[in-house]
């Protein structure tokens, strides 16, 4: 393992260096992760499947963070940060390269392996990233950083659907999604294969770009910082303490992690089928994910020029958890039709366009507080919050289920008590340090 250093002994060309680097990391988490918003619908067409089975592709996806956390916590114990993230772009790219069998054989549960690996990997990934980040400067700024990641994360978002969307689709896919049905099973299929197997050489171009970036991270100047020392207040407040369950303000973190990644994943990776429950086709609807997050980049340029200077991150995280939750019901209650942007819609496709917003602030207020005061355990800490993106598995599922059971937008419903939770600690969870609230 390389040579550790400390924060403050780093200068400004090293540390805008190693801002740049995470960065470009966060970028391709973005461009991996939200091309799951144009999977969904895709899959659901051409591998046949309800509203649940589609939303596997999440699931898929997320359950690996909190599966591989922890276990990429112990990895960068050992390796380091550089090598840890060498190994989980290598995880990535096996990933991807699995969509190829999966795709000649037109099998969805291949498909979801192939997801659960690429999630395997953006795990070790995102342990490694995350504190990296929030440790990289004085901690009044973090949110600002993590803003500063979030645009680069989000931009990729908005560019991923687009493009994945302009590879695999063809203009002459809205006449085959409508005579599907009235096809014989030999056309049928042979239409379903040929539509599937579109896939192929995308994921085998993102395979090895994953795999040379993994050996680039490697020879790049990023420094490894050193986590285990701690400050003296650290070291005093936290003698004693031999868990990471002794810091509650972290585990609540990890629940607010929980709950807001699967608000976000579900405004952005549900708004093309509810596009569809308003007659809009999958061409026009496609671009209604770039549209939620580039409201999410808004927030986060507002977070960058706001943050600490007019108002600081604790704040901004509780303007955006209120927000969020004024949204919900705008959401489920708001009706009428609406020409915005070259669209007619329903008004509340636009309220969850604007959850992009109300959820940009929320990951980089959460962050900072949680890891608070941790010295030594940041690394396993930041592996919790990281296992709290399984949020994104769980909560698309919910979604699925109740839309199922009920109707689309009755199933965002499912958001209000997640933002209920995120008010709670953005105004008084993060300020417990002991379990007995009486004691704090």
């Amino acid at each position: 393992m390389s040579k550790t250093v400390s924060v403050s002994s780093l200068n400004k060309r090293d540390t805008r260096i190693s801002i740049f680097i995470i960065g470009l990391m966060f970028f391709i988490f973005g461009f991996v992760s939200w091309a799951n918003a144009i999977l969904i619908p895709y899959f659901k067409i051409a591998c046949e499947l309800t509203n649940f089975q589609a939303y596997l592709v999440t699931f898929a996806f997320y359950i690996s963070y909190f599966l591989f956390s922890v276990p990429a916590s112990i990895l960068l114990k050992k390796v380091g940060f550089k090598k840890g993230m060498m190994f989980g772009f290598m995880l990535m790219s096996m990933g991807a390269f699995i969509f190829i069998p999966a795709a000649y054989g037109r099998t969805y549960y291949i498909f979801l392996f192939g997801l659960f690996t690429l999630g395997a990997g953006l795990a070790v990934l995102q342990t490694a990233a995350n504190p990296y980040i929030t440790i990289l400067g004085p901690k009044e700024r973090a949110a600002q950083r993590i803003s500063i990641m979030g645009i680069c994360n989000k931009a990729a978002g908005i560019l991923a659907p687009l493009v994945f969307a302009a590879v695999i689709l063809r203009a002459t896919d809205s006449d085959l999604f409508k005579n599907l049905a009235d096809m014989s099973g030999a056309d049928r299929n042979a239409a379903l294969d040929e539509l599937i197997q579109r896939v192929i050489g995308p994921y085998f171009v993102v395979g090895l770009v994953l795999l040379i970036l993994g050996l680039g991270i490697l020879f790049s100047p990023l420094p490894e910082i050193d986590t285990d020392t701690e400050s003296a207040t650290e070291a005093e407040n936290n003698s004693g303490k031999t868990s990471i369950f002794q810091f509650p303000h972290l585990i609540l973190g990890a629940v607010a992690i929980f709950l807001h990644t699967g608000t976000q994943v579900i405004s952005i990776d549900t708004i093309i089928g509810y596009a569809g429950s308003m007659n809009i086709q999958l061409m026009e609807a496609k671009v209604f994910p770039s549209f939620t997050l580039a409201a999410t980049i808004c927030g986060y340029i507002l977070g960058i020029i706001c943050i600490p200077r007019f108002i600081s991150q604790v704040n901004a995280l509780r303007v955006c958890t209120s927000l969020g939750l004024i949204l919900t019901l705008l959401i489920v209650f708001a009706k009428g039709n609406v020409n915005l942007l070259g669209h007619s819609a329903d008004i509340s496709i636009w309220f969850v366009v604007l959850l992009g917003l109300a959820n940009s602030l929320v990951w980089a207020g959460i962050w900072p507080l949680a890891l608070d005061g941790l010295g030594k355990f940041t690394k396993l800490g930041a592996s919790v919050l990281i296992m709290g993106l399984c949020g994104n598995a769980i909560m698309p599922l919910f979604y699925g289920h109740f839309a199922d059971i009920y109707d689309l937008r009755t199933a965002y419903w499912v958001l209000f008590p997640c933002y209920m939770y995120l008010v709670f600690y953005a105004i008084k969870g993060h300020q417990i340090r002991k379990w007995k609230l009486n004691e704090n």
